[in-house]
């Protein structure tokens, strides 16, 4: 009897799926939005038992297209692996004219999306809004700009901004950084007269008062955020940076499927909700079929916009 008992408890455990053990490129340096995204997964997928364990590289360069690239590559078949992606790099491939796009891994799900922020250091003589923007209009090249990589959402906004008050978008003064570190401490370090990246990545120091918020990028001013809207200011924009994880290539349905369920789990979880409601990351998740299509119609609205900002032919 206690061995059809013994017995029975080893097919028990047989049967019980193991947890995966993932790796989730972050395709930028440590501090950005897309290290932050990643590691909010690991500490979530591993503290709710989605995964036995989840380990975060960083691949930066290039608006992540040298991650993606390097990803696609090596992961063909591979449902351990993961890559976080968005906005900045659909326009970054475009930019660079990447021959890897998303077209070469398999999107799984839009995840959060984020509004951007215009800032300048403290002790900067820009008040507000209306003073950068007329600043521009004298002398576009006089104003400096620091924000993540070349076709990214950063350059996408300030191109906008520039469209929106009447200068040449191709003759704005863009400085790229490959991570949200770097850019950072250019603005603090006053080497440039404004910043842009998503609020959540300059919220930190616009609270200790060493950056000040010019404006935001939403339709609407956004609750408990003391700045005025682009359009408020005049500025017809309406801008979000979105995020999203993409697995590998040359996937079975079902190692698919697999990992739609654990990253279902994971922005399920009360623990997700409670990362977003601390980083003021807007919950924007969109899976399956209707995530394929939407990624489609903003791969082609990003061409559209860069190509009205001179940044692709």
């Amino acid at each position: 009897m206690k061995h059809i008992v013994l017995s029975g408890l080893i097919s028990a455990l047989l049967a019980v799926p193991a947890l995966a053990d993932y790796t989730i490129i972050a395709p930028a340096n440590p501090g950005g939005g897309w290290d932050q995204t990643a590691r909010t997964m690991q500490t979530v997928m591993q503290e709710e038992g989605i995964a036995d364990s989840v380990q975060v590289q960083n691949v930066p360069g290039a608006g992540g297209t040298i991650g993606l690239a390097q990803f696609a590559s090596q992961n063909a078949g591979n449902a351990d692996a993961l890559i976080v992606g968005g906005y900045v790099m659909v326009g970054a491939i475009l930019t660079n004219q990447s021959p890897v796009s998303l077209a070469d891994v398999t999107p799984i799900a839009r995840l959060t999306g984020e509004y951007q922020a215009i800032v300048v250091p403290a002790a900067s003589d820009i008040q507000d809004m209306q003073g950068l923007v007329e600043a521009l209009k004298t002398d576009p090249g006089a104003v400096s700009w620091a924000g993540g990589s070349a076709g990214g959402t950063d350059h996408i906004a300030v191109g906008m901004i520039a469209n929106a008050a009447g200068v040449d978008p191709t003759t704005i003064n863009y400085i790229a950084y490959s991570g949200g570190g770097e850019a950072l401490a250019a603005i603090l370090g006053n080497q440039v007269t404004a910043g842009v990246s998503s609020l959540g990545e300059f919220q930190p120091q616009i609270e200790a008062g060493t950056l000040r918020l010019l404006a935001v990028s939403s339709p609407e001013r956004l609750e408990g955020v003391d700045a005025p809207t682009l359009k408020e200011v005049g500025l017809d924009i309406d801008l979000q940076n979105w995020r999203m994880v993409a697995a590998g290539p040359d996937l079975s349905d079902e190692q698919k499927a697999q990992i739609e369920a654990d990253i279902e789990a994971m922005v399920q979880s009360e623990n997700w909700q409670t990362q977003l409601a601390d980083k003021g990351w807007l919950n924007t998740y969109l899976s399956g079929p209707e995530f394929d299509a939407q990624l489609q119609k903003d791969i082609a609205a990003t061409q559209a916009i860069l190509k009205d900002i001179g940044l692709v032919k």
